[in-house]
């Protein structure tokens, strides 16, 4: 890479315009409601649902200790609906529900539990257009949302609803605009229903104010490769995923054999691992969508692995990032416990055809000193390590494991892939919309592309921590610098670079910028013109 530096003149205008006080920031403890638990009705049965399997689908998750585990939803998927009568008021499908919907309901919660329901956003239901139920025809919520929801929620008793777009997708609803007005209806019923999104990619910043949790990708399989699809789409969203938000990877496919309705013959045993401990350790919804009734003991072994369900359940409610990206390997960590703690949950996953072998510096996740280390899948423990973690994964795996430090060190990097974009939109149709964009030759092989513009279209990296304040280098790697300006907020102070080099090529820059004690924020982006292409930064203590 080549350096570039500041100007004299430019450095003593910023060391101007970035100085300020140092000021001590307490870390909050804050908790929030975890990732939802339970079992839905879609990937095993379609529209074919009926009252009596959904009754002993709840008694199985009680009978096999799921329950117990903390997975507490049963969730009717499409296929319930019957008919609008002359008031558009929906009636039960009269075959499969020949009592209603509140009996269904009144019988999860005499369990202990909770009952889900499913609708769609548009007129019709994913099930009338592919699995050509009639019955599907007009039972969207579209023209009836409020009626629906004092309906679902209210007379029926139910406490989730899952919300399709198969019908708003044929009708060319605008998602944002249709699901506000959806969860505004909902919240003149019951604002505590927890709602998910079923839009099948991320749908944008603003689905965390109308939802609980939102589906990133489309429809998962049983088999290996929409397993590493779906995965794939979730790796780089864990700015997303806070405050008691999620990103959801589609309910799982756990327990399926041979020729499954999703489509595939099901997984090997350390596929499930992989697939159960990676839906953990990135915080999404934990649905079962096999037949609990003839479930596997290995799955439900697996499904009932209470130190792999901690990873899903704490209380932090973070989504892993992906710490380190080389070769075919991944290396996913996120705190647990405490924040800034010195225990840290980490993942190494193969998602290849081959084996992959994980060299991973203790320094890159933050530990100082012995490092304990215990393997959750297992539930033992492997000792105290110094320096470096390795191991070698046989293809489509991944472990799990709890690593509890010394000391935690002060990070000194900063991928953009970890960037909150508050207009990233995976549906967006704009081909120049701000992405996390492969680069092989990025630090972590990826970057942000398309920032800038105007002042909204930033990156930012809201908890850049510094033990105790003061000034800093950072360096910024960039690349597309050519004509382009950054714009740099640290904490309100802002610092503009104009010159970034003459070519598109792998470049860096370095300023000082002064952090107080605690997080800080950090911004890039440029106002008015394109920013460049940002790899990552990284922060050095000023001698």
């Amino acid at each position: 890479m080549k350096r570039h530096f500041i100007t004299g003149a430019l450095l003593a205008l910023i060391l101007a315009a970035s100085s300020c006080t140092s000021t001590n920031e307490k870390i909050t403890q804050e908790s929030f409601s975890p990732p939802l638990m339970g079992w839905s009705s879609w990937n095993t049965y379609h529209v074919n649902i009926n009252e009596e399997l959904i009754k002993k689908q709840a008694d199985a998750l009680v009978a096999h200790g799921l329950k117990d585990a903390g997975y507490l939803y049963i969730n009717v998927d499409d296929g319930f609906f019957g008919w609008r009568d002359e008031t558009g008021k929906m009636h039960a499908h009269p075959e499969r529900f020949p009592n209603g919907m509140r009996p269904i309901s009144d019988y999860i919660h005499s369990l202990g539990l909770k009952a889900g329901i499913y609708s769609d956003a548009g007129d019709n239901t994913c099930g009338s257009i592919y699995d050509d139920d009639a019955n599907g025809v007009d039972s969207g919520l579209y023209g009836h949302e409020q009626q629906d929801m004092d309906l679902y929620l209210k007379e029926w008793n139910y406490d989730f609803i899952k919300i399709d777009y198969c019908g708003g997708d044929l009708l060319g609803l605008d998602e944002e605009e249709r699901y506000t007005s959806i969860r505004n209806s909902i919240d003149k019923v019951n604002k505590d229903v927890s709602v998910n999104i079923c839009r099948w990619a991320f749908p944008g910043t603003w689905a965390k104010d109308v939802a609980t949790s939102w589906r990133i990708s489309g429809d998962i399989n049983a088999h290996w490769g929409s397993l590493k699809y779906v995965v794939g789409k979730n790796l780089y969203l864990s700015a997303y995923a806070k405050d008691g938000h999620y990103n959801d990877m589609d309910m799982m496919v756990i327990g399926f054999r041979n020729n499954s309705k999703v489509g595939g013959n099901g997984l090997t045993p350390t596929e499930e691992e992989a697939h159960f401990g990676l839906w953990c350790i990135m915080s999404s919804p934990l649905l079962i969508g096999c037949n609990l009734e003839n479930l596997p003991d290995s799955s439900l072994q697996l499904l009932t692995n209470k130190e792999l369900i901690a990873l899903n359940q704490d209380p932090l409610g973070l989504q892993a990032y992906v710490a380190q990206h080389e070769n075919e390997g991944y290396v996913l960590v996120k705190d647990i416990e405490q924040k800034r703690g010195n225990v840290r949950a980490v993942a190494l996953y193969n998602p290849s055809d081959t084996l992959c072998s994980f060299s991973v510096p203790f320094t890159s996740l933050e530990f100082g000193g012995n490092v304990k280390v215990r393997d959750l899948a297992r539930q033992n423990d492997l000792g105290n390590f110094s320096d470096v973690f390795e191991r070698t994964l046989p293809p489509h795996s991944a472990m799990f494991l709890r690593m509890e430090g010394e000391t935690r060190l002060e990070p000194t990097l900063y991928e953009a892939e970890w960037a909150y974009l508050p207009l990233f939109n995976d549906l967006g149709k704009n081909p120049k919309g701000i992405i996390y964009a492969h680069d092989k030759d990025a630090s972590g092989k990826m970057k942000i592309g398309f920032l800038g513009g105007k002042p909204e279209n930033y990156a930012e990296w809201p908890e850049v921590y510094s033990a105790d304040g003061g000034r800093y280098e950072m360096t910024i790697h960039y690349s597309f610098g050519k004509g382009r300006q950054l714009e740099i907020d640290v904490n309100g102070i802002v610092t503009k670079v104009d010159s970034l080099g003459e070519d598109d090529k792998h470049n860096q820059i370095t300023i000082p910028v002064d952090l107080k004690a605690g997080y800080n924020h950090i911004r890039m982006g440029n106002s008015y013109n394109w920013a460049p292409d940002i790899d990552c930064f990284t922060l050095t203590k000023a001698m």
